[in-house]
């Protein structure tokens, strides 16, 4: 399975609480619900067809807990994603839980680049990572991120946790697909592409 990465994120890098104001307001956030002021139909309509894409979930522990309280509570018909996030499998990469409660649910015990690596070479599509910012790193410092799709808000909320706190190692990644919604989120999704390159400028004519 590829590995998928899915965040939100603001203009500034932050990925924290991009639903509520008291979605994550650990270590003092005070910012929370940056992101939903530009929904909008493109937006709905494009991380759907991302979602369709998954065989499965790939969470942290504290990610995991939060939509396992939260998705289950959604009843609304209508809504486009609820359905499936409660129906496919969860992988929660943790060492303090013995099991879940949001079904189907696989407890990942023990060091994560191991056991997250050995679902990976399992056949199937996309095992997409949605929110859990810092076992995202982890997995992209470890080369195990096959792709990386960004949802960019137009905003700077100037504190908070952010996604690539510096994963590491340096990471190259190639842009694949790009689009603006009318409300403003700028929609990337980027391929892993080995380390990244560095060169020195030489002056113009070294690319004409």
């Amino acid at each position: 399975m590829r590995i998928v990465l899915t965040e939100f994120v603001t203009l500034d890098g932050v990925s924290q609480g991009p639903g509520s104001p008291t979605e994550d307001t650990s270590d003092g956030f005070t910012m929370g619900g940056w992101l939903v002021p530009h929904l909008d139909d493109a937006f709905v309509r494009r991380t759907s067809e991302w979602l369709d894409l998954a065989d499965g979930l790939l969470l942290g522990r504290r990610t995991y807990e939060a939509f396992a309280r939260d998705w289950p509570r959604i009843t609304d018909p209508d809504d486009p994603f609820t359905e499936r996030m409660n129906a496919l499998p969860k992988y929660v990469v943790t060492n303090s839980l013995t099991e879940g409660s949001w079904h189907p649910t696989t407890v990942l015990r023990g060091d994560p680049v191991r056991t997250v690596g050995a679902l990976r070479a399992r056949p199937g599509r996309e095992l997409q990572i949605h929110g859990s910012a810092r076992l995202g790193r982890t997995l992209l410092a470890a080369g195990l991120v096959d792709a990386l799709r960004l949802v960019v808000a137009p905003t700077v909320v100037g504190s908070g946790r952010r996604l690539l706190d510096h994963p590491g190692g340096p990471v190259g990644l190639r842009l694949v697909g790009h689009e603006v919604t009318g409300n403003g989120l700028l929609l990337l999704e980027y391929e892993a592409a080995g380390a990244a390159p560095v060169a020195e400028y030489e002056g113009l004519a070294a690319f004409v």
